[in-house]
């Protein structure tokens, strides 16, 4: 409710001066301890995330908790490296800057990835000294109430890290336009997007990071090694049954290896396994797949999935609900796949490959830019050359040269277009909890006597 959010703001405010003054070293300790307790605790919490997100255990613990987990201890290593730089400039003055605390800052994160976009956010926004209310999906807000807990263990300051449950037209609402909250970061669909930056504006001009949708292609070229592509392609859209912003959605073959792509990444979608979400002792969990979130999602997929059969494209595989009981969905491909049809246009959010067939990589390029989205991009090829020139060219975020969703707390992530506005993860993803200021000194009154 509204005087939850109230409340925790209060809190916020009222631990502000003293925590966003806290020494660097002070506060990378604190996240280390977060950290640490998280490792302590990593079955318990994946076992929650696959109970209330519905994947596989073994990839919440394998990959979603180990990425999380780095990211606290990447940003616990900035906390006391944050630097101001010295300026000269004309007359006698000493000119410097500093990196300050940005003050209490509002953040929504979406079901998908809960644990880990949760960690793309606390992390850097700690590490700089904001204090933070943190709204997580009303659909798994579970494993966030758990790491509020552990945060308290570490021995965080009350009022530093408040975490408020909630509807997103109720408590995101009332971050997204409550007067004391000074910036709100986003991560979700496009169209709540907008609303977010409305909302923001016209409260008080929060500043605003957005990470919203993506319709990311991957381009295979006559040269690459169709194996290879193959498997970029199956991780990058099938990974966490479809529901990935980044999800390779589009993929583009070029004629002379269309025909063995397609034949080879439908064996492959084949082989991957619909699991109960508790099983364990699965030998590669990039091949297994959980149901989709809830029965909201499950309904929005099929309906994609008819739209593709009803304009024509070529069902390879899949297409229909998955043998067991709960919201699972067949690993799905369509070929033959028009850029005018809905499924090459929209955000499917599910398993549903998408493949369409190019002549020349120049008119890939143009095509793999004509939308809305530019999250994530990628290209297949063993000419470096052409890799690079096309990585250049493509406008999107990210772009994966012979690989795909390669993730480090490193390397800058966000959108080009609609998919979003700044950048989380690495040195930039400082700048979306800090500001910068600039102080001047007179020196020329100096008296040497």
């Amino acid at each position: 409710q509204k005087e939850d959010v109230d409340a925790a703001v209060r809190a916020a405010k009222k631990a502000f001066p003293k925590w966003s003054t806290t020494s660097g070293p002070y506060r990378r300790d604190l996240i280390l301890k977060l950290a640490d307790l998280m490792e302590k605790h990593k079955e318990r919490l994946a076992e929650v995330e696959a109970l209330d997100n519905g994947k596989p255990y073994q990839v919440a613990l394998n990959l979603d908790l180990v990425l999380a987990i780095k990211c606290y201890r990447y940003y616990a290593g900035w906390a006391d490296k944050l630097m101001g730089e010295t300026m000269p400039i004309e007359g006698k003055y000493l000119c410097y800057t500093r990196r300050e605390a940005m003050g209490v800052v509002g953040q929504i994160t979406p079901w998908n990835f809960p644990l880990l976009m949760q960690a793309w956010k606390l992390a850097p926004a700690l590490a700089v000294g904001c204090c933070i209310v943190h709204k997580p999906s009303e659909k798994t807000p579970l494993t966030a109430l758990m790491i509020a807990d552990l945060s308290r263990r570490a021995g965080f300051p009350p009022g530093v890290l408040n975490i408020v449950s909630g509807e997103g037209p109720v408590t995101g609402e009332a971050i997204t336009r409550h007067p004391k909250i000074e910036k709100v970061a986003f991560t979700g669909s496009t169209g709540v997007g907008r609303r977010i930056m409305k909302a923001a504006a016209e409260s008080n001009l929060k500043r605003v990071t957005l990470e919203l949708g993506g319709k990311s292609p991957l381009i295979v070229c006559n040269d690459a090694d169709i194996d290879q592509a193959v498997a970029a392609g199956q991780l990058g859209l099938f990974i966490n049954s479809g529901q990935c912003c980044i999800a390779s959605s589009r993929i583009f073959v070029q004629d002379e290896v269309y025909d063995e792509y397609v034949r080879k990444a439908v064996k492959f979608a084949k082989k991957r396994k619909l699991v109960d979400p508790m099983e364990d002792g699965h030998k590669d969990i990039l091949a297994i797949q959980g149901p989709q979130v809830d029965k909201l999602q499950y309904d929005s997929v099929m309906k994609y999935i008819q739209a593709g059969k009803r304009e024509g494209a070529r069902l390879c595989c899949g297409g229909a609900k998955g043998k067991r009981e709960g919201y699972y969905i067949q690993p799905t491909i369509f070929a033959d796949v028009e850029d005018d049809m809905k499924i090459a246009r929209e955000e499917i959010f599910g398993p549903v490959m998408v493949i369409l067939r190019f002549s020349t990589l120049e008119e890939a390029i143009k095509r793999a830019n004509k939308s809305e989205f530019g999250l994530g991009a990628g290209i297949m090829t063993r000419d470096p050359a052409k890799a690079l020139a096309t990585a250049h060219r493509l406008r999107a975020g990210t772009v994966y040269v012979n690989c795909y969703n390669v993730f480090d707390a490193s390397a800058p992530f966000g959108g080009f277009k609609q998919s979003g506005q700044g950048r989380e993860l690495g040195p930039y993803g400082l700048d979306n909890y800090s500001e910068v200021k600039t102080v001047i000194v007179e020196l020329g009154s100096a008296k040497f006597d």
